[in-house]
């Protein structure tokens, strides 16, 4: 990925460690997931993930914490709690389809049932990707790290400017193109 390496040691230096910090181990991912599946409730999960109590009350006081949940008086009932997604919660939701792809694809004999599907058309949706500025599909070869001054800095000396990022309804292939209002 070019000439540049991230300090592996410094673990400020990268979102990595921080995310994992938070979301490293196996029942937050478990939380996260039943959340977008929309349960709420400290006995749902509980009943429905199989977790035991403590750790269950553990992770959720972390992810509360790390403002990924947010914990709120039931609308119906006050003396309950509700643990919400915040938008820093719903932000992982691109890292836990592409885990859950990875998953597909490398488990042993793993059959996606349900189907995660595009509401509009109801189709699969596509393998998650490492998209540009500009909506196109990069791989491997297509990355690379530079320094924060030479972003932007194309090989040949000339500077490259950014695009109009990719929003909810655009399209990055075949060629982007601007979602109908």
């Amino acid at each position: 990925m070019g000439d540049v390496r991230e300090p592996l040691r410094e673990l400020t230096s990268c979102g990595l460690p921080e995310a994992l910090e938070v979301m490293g181990e196996r029942w937050s991912f478990m939380i996260l997931r039943a959340s977008f599946n929309g349960l709420h409730h400290f006995e749902e999960f509980l009943s429905e993930l199989g977790i035991a109590r403590n750790i269950l009350s553990n992770r959720l006081a972390k992810l509360v914490e790390h403002g990924i949940l947010d914990r709120q008086p039931c609308p119906d009932d006050r003396r309950r709690i509700e643990y919400r997604l915040t938008a820093k919660g719903f932000d992982l939701l691109p890292a836990m389809v592409s885990l859950r792809q990875w998953g597909q694809k490398y488990g042993s004999e793993v059959v996606e049932d349900p189907v995660l599907v595009d509401e509009i058309d109801r189709l699969p949706i596509g393998p998650t990707s490492i998209l540009a500025h500009d909506g196109r599909i990069l791989g491997p070869a297509d990355l690379r790290l530079v320094r924060p001054d030479r972003v932007g800095l194309r090989e040949d000396g000339s500077r490259a400017e950014a695009g109009e990022p990719l929003d909810r309804g655009d399209t990055a292939w075949p060629h982007r193109v601007q979602a109908a209002e």
